[in-house]
């Protein structure tokens, strides 16, 4: 029986029938009320999804509009991940948490989230337990985030830009990042899905750096996909004979978010929050509502815009 829940919220979050909110909220429920056997499938199977998505939204955006957000955002998200990553730390330290599992912490929230932390784990030598704790924190957090955003973002009469280019500083991941801006509207999740992608291609840099200090051999994963996401861009704008695919290619990335939503959604479970702990949250929860608040003031008083 909750085998078959389990297809039938992947099924209902493929069909569109599930909003990627709703979709969330249903794995959500059946992460918490149901113990099963998929929830390592299911994070593999939501890492190809959510990349595989975004490229897929491509296929709806202007090429020109990329490359204006996104060097706009680059310079951003600069600024955000320094203060970001040197307010964590001190946090970390305040709250004597342990250093590495302050650092993955620190850095899922100051970069792209899981994809940061599993980024950074092998040049860290995090061990599993740092590595779940870290994941359950920033999972736990992009939930309540995709939830929050939309009606925030209403009550402060938020434009659709300002809403996106938020939504990309503050939030962690990119999945909640998308379902958030579209939730708020089309210009919301260009703005959005460009930001966040110059803030995911972070990763590069300061995994390769963390290597260095720490004299790592681990191995640096680099976010192909972001590549594939500025082709089908270019595609879209420059190779007109596909124009009937573009439409039916970007619906199918939204389809394939909700789903990435659910399935994320099914890994966070009771044993997850009480495997966080109480400092870890802790410090995730205070370092991201300094970074949402300080972003969402800079935003409205025009001091960051596009």
């Amino acid at each position: 029986m909750t085998k078959n829940l389990f297809f039938v919220g992947i099924i209902l979050a493929a069909s569109g029938l599930l909003s990627p909110p709703l979709a969330l909220a249903a794995g959500l429920a059946y992460g918490m009320l149901v113990l099963h056997s998929y929830h390592l499938d299911a994070r593999r199977l939501s890492k190809f999804l959510l990349q595989a998505s975004v490229v897929c939204l491509g296929f709806g955006m202007n090429l020109g509009q990329v490359i204006r957000i996104g060097r706009s955002g680059f310079v951003y998200t600069a600024i955000g991940i320094t203060f970001a990553l040197a307010l964590g730390l001190l946090l970390g330290k305040l709250l004597i948490i342990e250093k590495t599992q302050s650092f993955l912490i620190t850095a899922g929230t100051a970069i792209c989230g899981g994809s940061a932390i599993a980024a950074l784990a092998p040049v860290t030598d995090a061990n599993e337990e740092q590595m779940a704790v870290s994941l359950g924190t920033v999972f736990v957090l992009n939930s309540v985030a995709l939830f929050l955003f939309p009606p925030i973002g209403a009550l402060l009469h938020l434009s659709q830009t300002q809403f996106g280019l938020w939504a990309a500083l503050a939030i962690h991941d990119t999945s909640s990042v998308v379902g958030a801006a579209a939730k708020y509207g089309a210009i919301a999740l260009t703005v959005g899905t460009t930001v966040k992608l110059a803030r995911a291609l972070w990763i590069v840099p300061v995994t390769l750096g963390v290597a260095v200090i720490r004299k790592s051999k681990g191995r640096v994963h680099l976010p192909w996909f972001i590549l594939f996401f500025i082709l089908a861009a270019v595609m879209k704008s420059y190779v007109p004979e596909l124009q009937f695919a573009y439409p039916r290619l970007h619906r199918l990335g939204e389809l394939g978010l909700a789903v990435t939503l659910f399935l994320i959604g099914t890994g966070i479970s009771r044993q997850t929050i009480r495997q966080v702990g109480a400092r870890p949250m802790i410090q995730g929860v205070l370092l991201w509502i300094v970074i949402g608040s300080v972003s969402l003031m800079a935003i409205m008083k025009g001091w960051i815009h596009l």
